[in-house]
Order: C-alpha cells, then sequence, then structure tokens
C-alpha cells in the first residue's frame, strides 16, 4: 500500500489514516518496510493539513495565513525543506541560499530555528542542518545554507543574495516595509527565487500591499484547524474569552479586518505609534469609566493608565498610554480595588472616574477601599464623539504613544467613527482612554491658554 499524501482542497494522509478503521490502519502501517516507518514522521505531505502546502502556480510570495497554532510556523519550515533538500542527503536541492526573516535574531533562532515547530525539529537526523551560531546560520550536509536576518536591520539585508527566504509575523515588524523592500532586492538567485510568508494578519499596509500583488497566493486557516495539536483548555479559554471580538476573529480565525469606515482611529495610525521603553512622565492618572452592572454578562469596566510630559507648550506635550487593566464581571469593590491596584503599580497621581450613572455612589465605592486616594469625578457633557474626537486629533498630531500590549483596547479604538461606536456593547476602554487623555493634556492646555496661566 503506498503512502497516502495530501493534497490541495483534500484530506492529509494523517487524516484519512486516523478515520479508518483498525483493520485498514493496521493493513497501513504493516505493509511499511523500517525505512518507510523512520521516514514516516517526517513525510509532511502525509502529515499536513491543506492550508500548510503551497498552492500550485507560477507564484513569487505564498502567504500563510492563520490563527494562533493554526500550523503555519510547521507549514515555513516544510517548505524551507522541500526548497533545500535533494532525493538523498547530499543530493542538491531546489535552492541553496535562503534567508530567515524574522522580527529579531532571537526570534528567528527561538521560533523558526530552535522552535518546536522549528527546522531542526522538523529534519530527520541524515539531512538536518548544523546551527553555526558565531556566523547565524544554518549549513545543511548538501552545502545549502539558510542565514538569519531581524527586521530591525533592513540594511542587513543590503548585500547578500538568496533564490528563496522564509519570513515569519511579518504583520508585526515595526520596520516592515523597508525589511520586506530589501529583502525583495535580495532575491535574485535562481531561476525562479520565492518567499514563504508566515503571519497572524493585522491591518498593516506592507500586508495589505503584499496580499493585492498579482504574484502572490495564500492560504488560510483558523486556529481550530489545528486542534488536535493544541490544549484543549488553551482553546475553551481563549474562545470564551475573544469569541465575537475583532480580535478574536484575527488573532484565532486569521482575519484581515479593516478598519470601519470614517474610523477616528486607523490601524495605521495606531501602529506608528508605539514605543517599546517606559517613559518618565510628568503625571500620571487612572480613568475609570464605571460598570453600572455586574455579572459575567455586564459590561466592562473600562480602567486605563496613562502618563504625560507637559514641559513647555501644550505643543510639545507628549501623552503616553501605559496599560489597560479593564475588568469585566466584576463588582463595584472589585473595579475599584483594580483601579486603586493600577495607581499603586504605575504610581499614579489621581484616580479619574466618570460619574454619569454612579453618581456619588462611584465615589463612595471608591473611598471605602482607600479613603485618601487622590480622586476626581467627572461628568459627560457631551457625547462619546464629541468627547473622542479632541482626543484623537492628539494622535493624528504625533502626540500620544502606546507602551504596553493594547490590542483588545486599539479594536475599540477602530470601531470609534464620527457616526459612533460600531462594535458591539460599549466601548469602555475607549471612554477610560478618552477621560485620561482629556485629563492630562485637553484640560490642562485649556487652563494653560487662559489669560496669567502659563503652568500647571
Amino acid at each position: 500500500m503506498p503512502l497516502i499524501c495530501a493534497k490541495p482542497g483534500l484530506t492529509s494522509g494523517a487524516s484519512w489514516i486516523s478515520s479508518a478503521p483498525p483493520e485498514d490502519q493496521a493493513a497501513f502501517l504493516n505493509d511499511l518496510d523500517e525505512g518507510e516507518l523512520r521516514a514516516l514522521p517526517f513525510l509532511f505531505e502525509f502529515w499536513s493539513m491543506p492550508h500548510q502546502l503551497p498552492p500550485q502556480g507560477d507564484w513569487r510570495s505564498w502567504v500563510i495565513m492563520g490563527g494562533r497554532g493554526a500550523g503555519k510556523t510547521r507549514a515555513g519550515a516544510e517548505w524551507v525543506r522541500s526548497m533545500v533538500e535533494g532525493a538523498k542527503p547530499l543530493d542538491a536541492g531546489r535552492c541553496r541560499r535562503v534567508a530567515l526573516v524574522g522580527e529579531t535574531i532571537e526570534q528567528v533562532r527561538e521560533v523558526m530555528i530552535f522552535g518546536d515547530s522549528g527546522i531542526l525539529a522538523c529534519s530527520p537526523g541524515d539531512r538536518r542542518p548544523d546551527w553555526e551560531a558565531t556566523r547565524k546560520r544554518l549549513v545543511w550536509p548538501n552545502g545549502a545554507i539558510a542565514t538569519v536576518h531581524s527586521a530591525h536591520d533592513p540594511e542587513g539585508l543590503r548585500g547578500p543574495q538568496f533564490d528563496a527566504a522564509w519570513v515569519d509575523e511579518i504583520a508585526k515588524w515595526k520596520k516592515s516595509q523597508e525589511t520586506w523592500d530589501m529583502l525583495q532586492f535580495a532575491l535574485r538567485l535562481g531561476e525562479h527565487p520565492q518567499v514563504c510568508v508566515t503571519t497572524t494578519p493585522r491591518n498593516v499596509g506592507v500586508l495589505k500591499e503584499l496580499l493585492k500583488s498579482p504574484s502572490t497566493v495564500t492560504t488560510h486557516a483558523p486556529t481550530e484547524a489545528n486542534a488536535a495539536n493544541l490544549a484543549t483548555s488553551f482553546l475553551d479559554e481563549v474562545r470564551a474569552r475573544y469569541r465575537g471580538t475583532r480580535l478574536g476573529r484575527q488573532e484565532l480565525d486569521g482575519v484581515l479586518l479593516a478598519d470601519a469606515e470614517g474610523a477616528l482611529w486607523t490601524s495605521e495610525m495606531l501602529e506608528g505609534c508605539r514605543i517599546r521603553d517606559l517613559p518618565d512622565s510628568d503625571r500620571i492618572v487612572v480613568a475609570v469609566d464605571p460598570a453600572t452592572t455586574s455579572g459575567k454578562r455586564s459590561d466592562e469596566c473600562g480602567i486605563v493608565v496613562a502618563g504625560a510630559q507637559t514641559r513647555g507648550a501644550p505643543q510639545d506635550w507628549k501623552a503616553f498610554v501605559l496599560a489597560d487593566c479593564t475588568v469585566q464581571g466584576a463588582s463595584p469593590s472589585e473595579w475599584a480595588r483594580a483601579a486603586i491596584s493600577a495607581m499603586e503599580l504605575y504610581g499614579a497621581d489621581r484616580l479619574v472616574a466618570e460619574v454619569n450613572q454612579g453618581g456619588q455612589m462611584v465615589q463612595e465605592v471608591i473611598r471605602q477601599i482607600d479613603p485618601l486616594v487622590p480622586y476626581k469625578g467627572v461628568h459627560a457633557s457631551r457625547g462619546k464623539v464629541a468627547r473622542a474626537e479632541p482626543v484623537a486629533a492628539l494622535y493624528e498630531q504625533g502626540r500620544v504613544r502606546h507602551v504596553s500590549d493594547l490590542h483588545t483596547l486599539e479594536d475599540q479604538m477602530t470601531r470609534m467613527t464620527a457616526r459612533g461606536y460600531e462594535g458591539g456593547g460599549s466601548p469602555d476602554r475607549v471612554d477610560a482612554l478618552v477621560w485620561a487623555l482629556h485629563e492630562l493634556m485637553i484640560e490642562p492646555a485649556a487652563k494653560w491658554r487662559q489669560p496669567g496661566v502659563r503652568s500647571l
């Protein structure tokens, strides 16, 4: 009985054998000789899922776009193997010079090379490449070489030349366009250089332009496509937490999401405002948009921490969104504790809370937890969009930076439009963000411009 290999659009050999009657399974395995049994774990076409195999056709870029844990890394590693390996261990493959490009050198090494689904884990012993750490490269027994490159250093791709490349998580690179451009100039060896791109989708320019190219082909899969290789508790938890959210559609379903029409904040704007290091701030506040109900189905209580440098004139001020500490299903005392804990953690100067619906109760709850907390209640006299627009203008001016992992907050931000919020539920995180930046930037700037006032 010959080995059954997967073809695009068809069930894999592994799926076939796992669902076959016991007698067919036994017959299949008994019919294999010792060499075939040893080779079976490394025959990726047998074990692969359709989205992990390259499509047919004369393409230059193959984008594997999928959710977290969908098997993208394994597909990229196996594609590199298929490019460099020949029929026998010392036979030449189709490609001899490969670029491995990730966000950092460390991520290339730890994920693409040494990871559980990386190149070394996928390679049989007689074809496994050697890692030359000092030269940051893999060398195969047949002489093929793969060199490591970082998206933090696009210029590192100026000079080398390749006939293939594997690019990982391009959608989160900070210098994505520059690095991608330099790689294209370096892919100039062989008859038909190709690149495999494995990424979770994000609404960034370099990925959108790549997908538009007529020389690009795409395969796609959600996280559940690889459920057999993932912990059940992981799938249950992330689906319960992120089902129905834009973040869930992006990170689990692997769907590239466009911004809402007329969004006050765009994904491109938010991608451009990230910084890595925590800045010094003259003031730090914690802003709270309290939930009026508690329980699993209640709205979130938005809790956002932000700081600002307010030296000189208002046009020189900078704000930094430091953390999103939002809680859901919390009782009033629980969200109050969460807000005060955030103040202690970040050394905040003041707690700002909207009191439109909770009124005096909001202050009383907070005072019960900490009677001495510096507190300010704020009352919304205008609608959410009117309050958010001047804050969005600060982003357009490049005066706000995001420090932490704020994807859920940013998801809400990209759904806030001039017509209102186009997401489900209430944008509690955005409300808290808006109150924080009003307190740090907009209100002090208005006072600064009053006659006779030049410091705060």
